[in-house]
């Protein structure tokens, strides 16, 4: 694949994230779905605060990244893809769907191990549901994903290219699909089909366990259906569902000073779904 001969990656990354995120900001404004209780500047101050922070501690402990980190392993001819010469295209289109599956993996796998559930579960606390809820990671989840990221181009072999081109898609459809914002039904049933909609993303976070525990895809749609975790609708109302956990509903806890320290923190058992 060829690199982008004109833009830095890190500035291609930057332009696409303000672009979209202006755009559903937007959009949020104009017709938000749904009302939330905290105002906006203590949440998007303090989740992009959050987002600010893991930037910074990934830029303190990895000193390479994931395509700079692709490029290093496309020399050395590590990866499936390195093992056929694939025509361009081919390799772009196999590179994504691959990388995808494996965002799909890590986040089931967010959901499973205790210890990883607790740095995740700082994404699934914002009581709230907007296009900053998909950058509420706690720092230390950023730096796991990482690390998971860079074994997966490892055994992958995409190139720096497609690694770029993914991250973008990625953040994009992240920042799309925790909108508070919902299609025309006409267009959001059969655009579910590809990829994955506010709509269906909103119902990964219910305050329902069955109903957090689906829907884990960001961008392609397909692996909930292929692996048997999908929820076609909520069983409330998507206007009003209770979202975020149970066991932790005060508004204090969207302040960055907790939601760095509540991995840490021992959270009451769930009240009742």
């Amino acid at each position: 694949m060829p690199d982008f001969p004109s833009v830095q990656p890190d500035a291609l990354r930057t332009i696409a994230f303000l672009t979209i995120f202006a755009v559903m900001a937007i959009w949020e404004a104009i017709a938000p779905l749904r009302r939330t209780g905290l105002p906006r500047r203590i949440r998007w101050s303090n989740n992009l605060a959050l987002l600010l922070t893991g930037n910074l501690l990934l830029k303190l402990f990895f000193p390479v990244t994931a395509a700079g980190f692709a490029a290093w392993t496309e020399l050395r001819g590590w990866g499936a893809l390195n093992l056929v010469s694939w025509p361009d295209g081919a390799e772009l289109v196999l590179a994504l769907v691959m990388l995808d599956l494996a965002i799909y993996a890590q986040h089931r796998l967010f959901h499973i191990v205790p210890a990883l559930w607790r740095l995740h579960r700082v994404h699934h606390t914002d009581t709230a549901f907007d296009l900053t809820t998909a950058l509420r990671f706690h720092p230390l989840e950023i730096a796991v994903s990482m690390a998971i990221k860079l074994a997966a181009i490892a055994l992958i072999g995409p190139s720096a290219a497609a690694v770029v081109l993914f991250e973008i898609v990625l953040n994009g459809a992240a920042m799309f699909n925790h909108g508070n914002v919902s299609l025309p039904a006409r267009l959001e049933r059969p655009l579910r089909w590809l990829v994955v909609t506010p709509d269906m993303h909103r119902i990964h976070h219910s305050t329902i366990i069955a109903e957090t525990n689906s829907n884990y895809g960001f961008n392609l749609s397909c692996w909930d259906r292929l692996f048997a975790s999908y929820t076609n609708k909520s069983s409330r109302p998507q206007t009003s569902m209770p979202l975020g956990l149970a066991e932790c509903r005060s508004s204090r806890d969207a302040w960055l000073d907790r939601l760095l320290l509540q991995p840490f923190r021992r959270l009451p058992p769930p009240a009742g779904n």
